[in-house]
């Protein structure tokens, strides 16, 4: 068929919020070892048109708020000035047994709140 696949826009947007959260001089991975998990509650995907094989795409990660427990993130993927894909996902903070807790002090606040960030992937 020559498109990429609609399981495929997830991980793109996972790999946006991963970028977004780097550019606060952050990761996932040192998250987690300070025992804070970041899992996604809810998942929406609005498919316009289809990505193609080799396409050079432009994904525009974008955190909407964050509130005492939950981090909303919006998507845009785009490839040249066409919109391919707009998406959303919020994210629970929880503890290692699972159970929400609070979203750290400083991590999503007005000094840390990153800016939109454009990641490209073929």
């Amino acid at each position: 068929m020559g498109v990429v696949h609609h399981t495929v826009y997830p991980v793109w947007f996972e790999m946006g919020r991963t970028e977004l959260l780097r550019s606060t001089g952050r990761n996932y991975r040192d998250l987690e070892a300070q025992g804070i998990l970041l899992a996604v509650v809810r998942l929406e995907a609005r498919y316009r048109a289809p990505a193609r094989y080799d396409d050079l795409v432009t994904l525009r990660t974008t955190l909407r708020s964050a509130g005492h427990v939950k981090i909303e993130h919006d998507y845009e993927l785009r490839r040249g000035d066409e919109v391919l894909a707009i998406g959303s996902t919020t994210l629970a903070c929880l503890d290692r047994e699972g159970r929400a807790r609070p979203i750290p002090e400083g991590l999503f606040d007005s000094t840390t709140n990153p800016q939109p960030i454009h990641t490209a992937r073929r």
